[in-house]
């Protein structure tokens, strides 16, 4: 039965709910994930799909995001004396998260193309505990927050140092972690503030 499922499950343009011996089962579990879901970009049968901004107001919208690679001694040195193969690391990882920032809508299905007035992504590499801390910062004056931009940002300067650095990572992998957003400005909710 598992081989069988999952060969349906591979099939090129596969819906649950055309799958006869699961649909009643599909449509009935999100028909109650709905009555108690708040999310938007879910519809009454739980079908995904873009939210319509177009009656918000404009506003300024600010978001910050942060993250860590858990790089080990070994890369850290490398990194600071800019030893490492592929190159500068922080400077290549900046510009790909500036990048990745005005990227989002293209990358994340349900994300509206926003007109992006700022981005800021900072690197600081910290000798002592071995890691580098990525703080991205995303502006726009527009119907929708900017946080997956942020979060984005962060997301893709993380796998940037990554990449650059994988050939080195032999006696400490590598880790990406701590991607959480820090702020956020503007809508309906002035500030949401994360505790670091």
């Amino acid at each position: 039965m598992q081989r069988e499922t999952r060969k349906i499950l591979l099939e090129e343009n596969f819906c649950w709910r055309n799958y006869a011996p699961y649909s009643d089962l599909f449509s009935q579990n999100h028909r109650v994930a709905r009555m108690y879901s708040t999310l938007s970009h879910i519809d009454d049968i739980g079908k995904a799909n873009m939210v319509d901004v177009g009656d918000k107001n404009e506003s300024k919208r600010v978001a910050i995001a942060r993250g860590e690679v858990h790089v080990g001694p070994i890369i850290s040195k490398l990194i600071a004396e800019n030893n490492v193969k592929k190159g500068d690391v922080l400077s290549v990882a900046q510009l790909a998260g500036i990048m990745a920032a005005k990227h989002t809508s293209g990358l994340i299905p349900l994300c509206h193309p926003l007109s992006i007035s700022y981005v800021n992504v900072c690197l600081t590499l910290n000798e002592e505990l071995h890691l580098v801390e990525i703080v991205a910062e995303v502006r726009c004056t527009g119907k929708t927050g900017v946080e997956m931009e942020a979060l984005t940002a962060v997301s893709v300067a993380g796998l940037t140092i990554y990449d650059m650095c994988k050939h080195a990572s032999t006696t400490h992998p590598m880790k990406i972690t701590n991607i959480e957003l820090v702020l956020k400005t503007g809508g309906t909710k002035n500030i949401y503030l994360q505790s670091k």
